[in-house]
């Protein structure tokens, strides 16, 4: 596909971007339903960051100060939630502080929002079991359990060590996304959505089903974290076994894509309940694919780049809502889980698919 698709397409957004700055205003966007209207959710759900990530993306990619402008309170937003804690405030912190305060540190180099951003870092790296050499995911009584959500999160550890120059954020990331590999990521490449631990003494116990469709199948949302993620943990590390994981997945990601290239919510679904499409998969797969494509050797580049380009285009040309102006999201068709958010638009998804075609029009900051 040549570039001036992909340059359009970047014009395109700024188009439907500005709308949607209008059309949300002070609203917190997590989903938008059939009405295409984005709910206002509480600020310490996990989702809190993907909007004003994509804002500062936009004004990234244009220089338009409005972008910049809508965006630049959210992380003084974010940081009270660590005055007032609730049960929301978790692992996915890195969600919330990556593209709010690290991205707005990154571009502007404002110091509150470094130190923000290193707040963050903190209180992740405060969850780290030592004994079994991960993260815990959530709180209240799952003090053994893991995520493969948190590949991603945990490249706010990786930040924080680049930044500080304090090594432990990265001894934790780097632990954690071992022991991920080691209990979450089949040898065929699908992936684990929930692993439990004994807290006490570190040992596995189980994997549960938790957003996928049962604890044998392969939630495609989670497939993709841990591509993502992987892709990330290497980039970070330079260690090949992480590279290697995240081409495993890869692979298993794009065998199992359907005609259309955008995957069903799980990808081991029995036949008569495939109803459901998750765009929000696709589009974090795509940003991961073009991460995988820009460092492997050339003459496997093309698998993975063609990969995200097909998944993409389809995304743009069957999913987006470019004739639906009123329509506050990008994407439809996402899907949280089997049970809940279904075939709607995901604030996450979107953020993902403009992260991916800022990189095909040759953005080179990187958040996640």
């Amino acid at each position: 596909m040549t570039s001036s698709y992909w340059q359009e397409l970047m014009c395109r957004l700024d188009t439907k971007v500005e709308q949607m700055v209008e059309q949300i205003g002070d609203k917190c966007p997590h989903f938008a339903g059939k009405d295409g209207k984005f709910d206002d959710i509480s600020s310490d759900w996990w989702t809190t960051g993907f909007w004003p990530g994509i804002l500062w993306i936009m004004h990234d990619m244009t220089g338009k100060d409005l972008y910049k402008e809508a965006a630049w309170h959210w992380d003084g937003t974010l940081e009270e939630w660590f005055i007032k804690p609730t049960v929301e405030m978790h692992h996915d912190v890195g969600f919330q502080f990556l593209p709010t305060a690290v991205i707005k540190h990154t571009i502007t180099g404002d110091e509150d929002a470094l130190r923000r951003g290193i707040e963050a870092a903190n209180f992740l790296a405060a969850r780290y079991n030592p004994a079994g050499k991960f993260i815990r995911a959530w709180n209240e009584d799952k003090y053994g359990w893991v995520i493969i959500d948190c590949m991603l999160n945990i490249s706010l550890l990786f930040w924080a060590s680049k930044v500080t120059g304090d090594p432990r954020y990265k001894h934790i990331a780097i632990s954690h996304a071992e022991t991920t590999m080691q209990y979450g990521i089949r040898e065929d490449g699908s992936t684990k959505h929930i692993l439990s631990f004994d807290a006490e003494t570190g040992a596995y116990i189980e994997n549960f089903g938790g957003q996928g469709y049962s604890p044998e199948s392969s939630w495609s949302r989670g497939t993709a974290w841990g591509l993502y993620g992987f892709i990330n943990t290497y980039r970070h590390t330079g260690d090949e076994r992480f590279l290697n994981t995240a081409k495993r997945i890869a692979h298993y990601f794009i065998s199992a894509l359907p005609e259309d290239q955008v995957p069903y919510w799980d990808f081991r679904l029995a036949d008569d309940e495939r109803m459901f499409r998750d765009s929000s998969a696709a589009s974090i797969a795509v940003s991961g694919l073009l991460e995988l494509a820009e460092i492997v050797p050339v003459g496997e580049k093309s698998l993975y780049a063609n990969a995200a380009e097909r998944i993409l285009r389809s995304l743009t040309e069957n999913y987006a809502t470019w004739e639906q102006p009123e329509h506050e999201a990008i994407l439809l068709h996402g899907t949280g889980s089997g049970t809940s958010f279904i075939d709607v638009s995901l604030i996450y998804g979107d953020y993902y698919y403009i992260e991916a075609v800022a990189k095909l029009n040759g953005w080179k900051h990187r958040i996640f």
